[in-house]
């Protein structure tokens, strides 16, 4: 009897609240969606291993403006282009608060150009795109730093004597040496301890920002915050990272030379100092810790994981990977070392390097933005306090945009002529006033990291290309690639 009542009850609550969840969403002028349970939102409805699907079936249902609630938070999703494109270029100004991430939070709390907002993040954003934009220094340009560090990388493929390995670490040294240059005029040498440590912390929490638990941390922090798990982990990666950087502030400090800027660092130094008698200035120390920490984290491994899953694309299509060696041979040689110069005599490398970021969707639900006061978007309003997801796969795999978007196919990027042309539904690194910051350092990266590798080595896997798997390992905030071994044969 007891077991009925109970059962009666829990009835007739769910039918309460699914009624008065009704009428919420009509009085408010909510974007639609499915009704989700109290606490958990509509989680259970949502394949760990494949949400695209949930996603992709929510847009087919409710439209491309939908709301879904992951555990009590409120998202308000955007899918495809249009409504993309409409939320974040043509109303950009209200779309434009970065939504926080509490496994990050609790460590930027608000600083750096990753999580700040309003007048902060414009300050910051403006100089640091004018710093990288200008970046002398005095000596190299910011390419002639990648080139180097390519070359650098290539001479470390050499010592591997085409033996099969695990190719992660090398790759991410070659990106975080380029920030190491950037920030703090320095680079390591492949096997310095230092270095190391920092690459296995900067992996660590990329993959492990993926986790159930991480993800579980972001919608409950107030108490999975006192539980021991992976967030721990993150949270004290991301202090030793910190306390590098500090450190390395500290000997800028002592050597600051305001008229002979060496590095990022040292601009931020002379930027702090010519503000110092504002009190509204946003250049402050901690500012400037926390804006080094995003570029030395996100410029690292995002480049990384982008040239190892394009390894790997490489060798599950060889004869992609032969056309790209013919026009290399074709344009450069073996000898003469690339440059952003050649990109537009080959156009066929151009085409790859663009294919390897669309296929790979490496952050596909985008980064999400914030409601800070009630938003009027198309017919409904995202009330404040909501997050906003700006689904990026759904305009990479735009089937209007590419026939067939889950091949790999770099004609995709090519004209019936074999030039290289544009697609407005190439938007990798977002869109709107919040575009990438390092939007053109990666693209340099990946093009000349790729090219230089690709001019000395044919890659070899351990299996047969068909057997290959290029399935992410794990998809969540980013898609983290498969482990593999490969063998790099000098050709």
């Amino acid at each position: 009897m007891d077991f009925w009542v109970l059962a009666t009850l829990a009835l007739v609550c769910f039918l309460f609240f699914q009624l008065t969840w009704s009428k919420g969403y009509k009085a408010r002028r909510l974007p639609p969606g499915p009704i989700p349970l109290p606490i958990l939102g509509n989680m259970l409805q949502m394949d760990s291993k494949d949400r695209f699907t949930f996603f992709d079936k929510m847009s087919k249902k409710y439209g491309p403006v939908y709301t879904v609630y992951v555990g009590l938070q409120r998202i308000v999703v955007l899918h495809g282009y249009e409504a993309i494109k409409e939320a974040l270029i043509d109303q950009g100004d209200d779309f434009l608060n970065r939504a926080p991430l509490p496994i990050f939070e609790d460590i930027l709390k608000g600083h750096g150009f990753f999580s700040s907002n309003g007048e902060k993040w414009r300050q910051n954003r403006r100089f640091s795109l004018m710093t990288l934009r200008n970046f002398g220094m005095g000596k190299r340009s910011i390419e002639e730093r990648v080139q180097e560090e390519a070359q650098c990388l290539v001479e470390e493929l050499w010592k591997t004597k085409g033996q099969f390995f695990d190719p992660t670490f090398i790759l991410g040294c070659a990106p975080c040496n380029v920030i190491c240059s950037i920030l703090f005029n320095n680079r390591f040498n492949y096997d310095d301890e230092t270095f190391l440590r920092l690459m296995r912390m900067f992996n660590e929490n990329f993959r492990l920002s993926n986790t159930l638990w991480v993800q579980l941390y972001n919608m409950y922090p107030s108490l999975i915050k006192h539980l021991p798990g992976s967030h721990r982990t993150i949270h004290k990666n991301m202090g030793k990272v910190r306390v590098f950087i500090m450190d390395e502030v500290k000997k800028h400090q002592e050597t600051l030379d305001p008229n002979n800027p060496r590095d990022y660092i040292d601009c931020f130094l002379i930027k702090m100092q010519q503000e110092k008698l504002n009190p509204q200035s946003v250049f402050n120390y901690q500012e400037l810790v926390a804006t080094a920490s995003n570029l030395f984290s996100a410029g690292t491994e995002t480049i990384a994981n982008t040239v190892r899953y394009g390894l790997l694309l490489l060798m599950k299509y060889p004869k992609i990977q032969a056309k790209v060696h013919e026009e290399i041979d074709r344009v450069l040689g073996s000898s003469r070392k690339p440059s952003m110069q050649d990109r537009v005599k080959m156009p066929y490398v151009d085409a790859v390097v663009h294919e390897i970021q669309r296929y790979i969707h490496l952050l596909p639900f985008g980064l999400p933005r914030l409601a800070v006061q009630d938003i009027h978007f198309q017919k409904y309003v995202i009330p404040k306090g909501t997050s906003v997801f700006p689904l990026l796969y759904s305009i990479l795999y735009d089937r209007k945009a590419f026939p067939n978007p889950y091949e790999f196919d770099p004609e995709n990027f090519l004209d019936k002529s074999g030039n290289f042309q544009k697609n407005d539904h190439f938007v990798p690194f977002s869109l709107g006033k919040r575009l990438c910051l390092g939007e053109n350092l990666a693209r340099m990266e990946v093009f000349l990291f790729l090219t230089t590798i690709l001019q000395n080595f044919t890659l070899k896997p351990m299996v047969e290309p068909k057997e290959l798997d290029t399935t992410p390992l794990r998809t969540g905030l980013v898609n983290i690639p498969p482990m593999y071994k490969l063998a790099f044969i000098p050709r």
